[in-house]
Order: structure tokens, then sequence, then C-alpha cells
């Protein structure tokens, strides 16, 4: 391997909540600590505290984290998010023409593969393979169930490269595998390789490893209305942390690990069971719940162990941080938006200043988080939070502060003048509301 070069792995969890895991004050489970691995990576690396989703629903994030882009530039990202219904669109996908992540890495001597969920568009138009990706296995739909891995629809949404593929087994454990293998194959090669390990878990269904006689039950509605509960929602999380557990010991086994960059987050806040302490808010929300996530990075070559950062940042700078590292440029025709990090995996103590912004068609949400004031609008209604001393969003400091609120609106309002519109047909899919629970 390649030691000026790391081998990447991206690991993006699904609907993951910011205090989910042990070494982000979760609490154990029923069945002991939830989450020893990535406890272990975050303790063995550096674990981020103020890092933050690119939007808090699926894959708009995702389209951020292929472009290194705010994902307002696309089409696609303005669905909230993309659904079954898209099928055969050919404007609501990645498009094939755009440089990505693992094309940018391909194109520079990389091996490439996504391991898990896509949610970025449906053949035969878009595709894994179509954007940078040479090797892929698992679902193109936002969803699918863990066993039949069937899609919301009922279509069974299993692909290795372009073609369905049936395989039994439980969901995780067949993505954990498969990344597995895939680590075995690229160790007997020379060039480096990206790996996006992309885990449906823990989304509903709410299935865990001993639940394959749910399967027949939700069918018809993988929201999974009925069911669910806190102990099987920790139980499928500690699936993937085993899962992720064999995937180290494949690094190491091939004495892959120190020079490999390993890193760990979710792609938007938690679901209906996840644990958000102390936020509030959670998925399809633009307060801290929906978007402030877990950012872990494992790097021995390269990061201290023990590191803990409050520095700022989102999923597209994390994107550009991969390309930093590989020493790969972004395409001339498609400057990034996102911002290497490489300075603070060197040095935990490193910072420097990064403005993040947010807006979504849902409820008419707009955030800007600009160091420790966060302004947000949610409803029509425009608050400013200081989050230094309140992370909870509850003492609204736009009456004693005007001007800065003011300030940071204005901001924001110049920010989003150079993005795109959203278009007058983007479509919200929430799936269910107040009649089926309590609001948050």
């Amino acid at each position: 391997m390649n030691a000026t070069r790391p081998n990447i792995i991206f690991i993006v969890a699904d609907d993951l909540g910011y205090a989910d895991l042990g070494c982000y004050g979760g609490r154990e489970a029923s069945f002991g600590a939830v989450s020893p691995v990535l406890d272990r990576l975050a303790a063995g690396g550096l674990k981020l505290t103020q890092g933050y989703a690119n939007s808090p629903v699926c894959s708009p994030t995702r389209f951020a984290l292929m472009t290194a882009r705010y994902q307002y530039r696309l089409r696609g990202a303005a669905e909230e998010p993309i659904n079954s219904r898209s099928k055969g669109s050919k404007t609501l996908g990645l498009p094939p023409e755009h440089p990505t992540l693992p094309s940018l890495l391909k194109d520079a001597g990389y091996r490439t593969a996504l391991i898990g969920k896509w949610h970025l568009g449906y053949p035969p138009v878009f595709g894994p393979l179509k954007s940078g990706y040479e090797e892929f296995f698992g679902p193109m739909s936002g969803g699918v169930d863990y066993f039949t891995h069937a899609s919301n629809n009922g279509t069974h949404d299993l692909y290795l490269g372009e073609e369905e593929k049936q395989e039994e087994g439980y969901l995780t454990d067949l993505i954990s595998r498969r990344a597995v293998d895939y680590i075995d194959r690229m160790a007997a090669g020379d060039a480096p390789f990206f790996l996006s390990l992309h885990y449906t878990a823990p989304h509903w269904p709410w299935e865990t490893r001993d639940d394959a006689h749910l399967a027949g039950e939700v069918k018809d509605n993988l929201f999974h209305l009925h069911g669910g509960n806190v102990d099987t929602y920790r139980r499928m999380i500690h699936h993937m942390d085993e899962g992720i557990g064999w995937v180290m010991q494949a690094l190491e086994r091939h004495g892959l690990a120190d020079d490999t960059l390993v890193v760990f987050t979710s792609d938007n806040g938690g679901e209906r069971f996840s644990d958000n302490w102390p936020l509030v808010g959670g998925k399809m929300d633009l307060t801290e719940g929906g978007i402030r996530v877990p950012w872990i990075a494992h790097w021995p070559a390269a990061i201290a162990p023990g590191g803990v950062s409050t520095q700022h940042c989102m999923t597209m700078d994390w994107s550009a941080t991969f390309l930093d590292a590989a020493g790969v440029g972004a395409h001339p025709d498609y400057p990034l938006d996102g911002v290497s990090l490489l300075p603070v995996l060197r040095d935990s103590k490193a910072a420097f200043a990064r403005p993040l912004h947010w807006r979504m068609n849902h409820r008419g949400q707009r955030a800007l988080r600009e160091g420790r004031w966060k302004y947000l609008r949610v409803d029509g209604h425009d608050y400013l939070f200081d989050l230094e001393a309140d992370e909870r969003e509850r003492a609204n400091m736009g009456g004693r502060e005007p001007q800065r609120l003011e300030k940071m609106r204005a901001a924001w309002e110049a920010w989003n003048a150079g993005m795109p519109a959203i278009p007058e047909d983007a479509t919200v899919s929430l799936g269910y509301g107040v009649k089926d629970m309590p609001q948050r």
C-alpha cells in the first residue's frame, strides 16, 4: 500500500442520534454497552463535539457527501428526501457527469466501492457505478426491510453492481461482511482504496437480527409505526458496531490499520427512539437535534489518540478532507464548498472560523451557525441562540440582541442568494405525523 496516501473508509449510519453512542454520553442498554467498538475508535483517535450533517434528512446530505458542495446546487437534493415515486425520473438523482468524491479519487488511482445505501436516484439514469464507484453492494432506495431487502413499495431492492442480488441474511451483517471481503481483496493490491460503508442501521423498520418474523408484518408500511422500542433500537446500533469491529479486525489482520483513515458519522439527527440529549429536535428539524451528529476520526499514522475537538464542520467538509489527505484537487469547474479539516486531524487543538448554512423546504426552515451563535427560522419565526450557553435552544436571545439577529439574518440571505431557489415542484415526504404520535 502507498503509505503517503491513506486508505479511506467513510462509515455513515442512518438516522443515528447525537447521544446514541457511549462516547457521546449514551447510556448502557439492557445488554450492556451499545457501541464498544466505536467508543474505542473515538478513544484511539479524534472525537468532534460540534460537527453537523449537511441536512436533517437522508438524501440531501448524501448529495453533499458525494460532491463536497452544498447540496442545494443540485435539483435532486431539493427532494426531502428522494422517494420511490421518483423511479424513472431523469432529474431526481446525482448527475453522472458531476465530479464526485469517489470519481476524483478513482481518477487519482484509488480503488473505490460503495457498500450500503445509495439513495441518490434510480437506474437506469443514476447509480453508484455511474458516479465514481467501481463496486456497489446495497439498496438503491432510502429504506428497506432488513430481511426481505424490499423497499417501502414492496420492490426487492438489493443490488450487486447494477444487477439485483438475492441474498439471504440480516442486511447490517451482509453489509459488514461485504466490507470485510472488500478489504481482504484490496489488501492484495498496491493501490489505496476508498470504501463508502453506508449502513441502513439504525433506520426503521425496527428489526434486530432475531426479528425476521416481523418482515411480513411491516411489508406494507416499513415506517413500522406500531412497533419498535428503545431496546430494539439500541440492539440495531450494536449490530452495526459489531460489524465495524469486523472491519477494523480485517484492517489489523492485513497490517493496514495505521495507514487507513476511518471516519464515522450519521447522515442526519436521530429519529423516534434516538437519544439526542442535550439537543432538541430530530430528523427533518434544523434545531440541533436534527443536524448535530457524531464525528469520529481514527488514523493512527496521523491522529493522536484521545483528541476532542470543538471545530465546527459539516458533511461536505469531510469529503474535502478526504481529497486533501489523498492529495487530490477539485475539478476546476466544480469548486468545493467543503473545507479540509486535515489541520484539525493533525492537531485537535487547531481551530478555524467555519460559518455553516442550512435551509429546508419543510416548515420554511433556515439556519446559520457562526461561532457560538445560531440564527434559526421555523414556521416563519426567527430565533437567535447562544449555543455555548444554551445547546437546547430554549433561550431565544433575539429580543435582547436584535442587531446580531438582523446581521445573521442578512448573512444567511446573502448566502442563500448565491444558491438556486427551491423549485416549486420539490416534495417533502414525512411518512408520519401527529396523528401517529405526539410531536417531540
